[in-house]
């Protein structure tokens, strides 16, 4: 099976080309903006011409596209996460090659939801913020594009490769630099909303197993459960043996292994697990209700049944091999 994968140098195509390396039956041909791409191609400002040629020459069975940007304007996400998609599908539609399309979509696209609920397929997408949008508009013109096509709406990744400035990432990094210093007090804003976490490697077997299905319209890929982030990281501080306390700028104390105490005043920060923010911002409207980035408000829990129903998909790995390896990775920072 030849599978062209676009964007296999960003944190989830590494290891979806990971994945697909592995399974012989694979022939796989990588393009992207990067010298290590087999095939140097810019989604966001190349033709759709000129890609219908490159894919009339390599002939894939099956098109996987990782690319896009979660960070920037609304005209450069517009960019690289939509315009880069009407593209590919214009490209296909041109094409001879007949090939699927496997898109990768992203949970932010529904946007908030009720807390305590899963979020099924059906469910009237409202995203919170442009890259949600962006992201929106691109599954919509996959699923009216008419092609053999696949969305796989991918909730809160995690795992090794977890970009550091991603909350997680940032959770990390903060308690590294506490570490680093014996300080055994970590002030922390943003715990309280609550996200499905899913590890980078098992969302590289859905994009897998979605390439190899027939399985067609937007599939969720999840963990299933909403976890709070300040379990995470109570989590992450047991797995780093980080014994200070972790104090919240907002929420309610955890009571776990780790103490945490509430901290009303954001002139005590010391990291924000979700938008950076200035040293000189000390407003309390700073750490302000949910700072978390991906514009999806306090919770955010996906059903994932259809994943399971429709590819034979279920998450294997669990969130404290997935903070170990985030946290592995903080720790051989310089």
């Amino acid at each position: 099976m030849r599978v062209l994968l676009i964007g296999a140098n960003g944190y989830l195509g590494r290891f979806v080309a990971d994945r697909l390396l592995a399974d012989p039956a694979v022939q796989l041909t990588a393009l992207g903006r990067g010298d290590d791409a087999d095939v140097r191609f810019d989604l966001a400002t190349g033709s759709p011409g000129a890609l219908t040629r490159f894919l009339d020459a390599v002939h894939p069975g099956v098109v996987i596209n990782c690319a896009g940007a979660t960070r920037g304007g609304a005209r450069e996400l517009t960019r690289h996460n939509t315009v880069a998609v009407a593209t590919v599908c214009e490209a296909l539609r041109r094409s001879g090659c007949g090939a699927r399309l496997v898109q990768i979509g992203c949970g932010s696209e529904y946007g908030p939801s009720q807390p305590g609920s899963s979020t099924a397929e059906d469910a009237v997408p409202r995203p919170g913020g442009p890259y949600g949008v962006s992201k929106l508009a691109a599954t919509e013109l996959v699923l009216g594009s008419g092609l053999d096509a696949v969305v796989l709406r991918v909730f809160s990744p995690v795992g090794p490769g977890t970009p550091a400035g991603s909350p997680l990432g940032r959770l990390a990094e903060a308690m590294r630099r506490a570490m680093q210093s014996g300080d055994g007090e970590l002030k922390l804003g943003g715990l309280g909303v609550q996200r499905d976490f899913v590890d980078v490697r098992d969302v590289a077997r859905a994009v897998h197993a979605a390439s190899l299905s027939a399985a067609q319209g937007v599939i969720n890929i999840g963990s299933g459960r909403a976890v709070r982030l300040r379990d995470a990281a109570a989590l992450l501080a047991r797995v780093a043996g980080y014994g200070g306390a972790l104090n919240e700028l907002d929420g309610l104390p955890h009571h776990g292994p780790v103490h945490a105490t509430h901290t009303a005043h954001a002139t005590h920060l010391r990291a924000t697990v979700g938008h950076p923010r200035a040293e000189t911002d000390h407003h309390p409207a700073a750490t302000a209700a949910f700072p978390y980035p991906d514009g999806c408000g306090a919770w955010q829990q996906a059903d994932v049944r259809t994943a399971r129903d429709r590819l034979g998909w279920r998450p294997r790995i669990n969130l404290e091999e997935s903070l170990a390896d985030i946290w592995m990775e903080a720790a051989c920072r310089i």
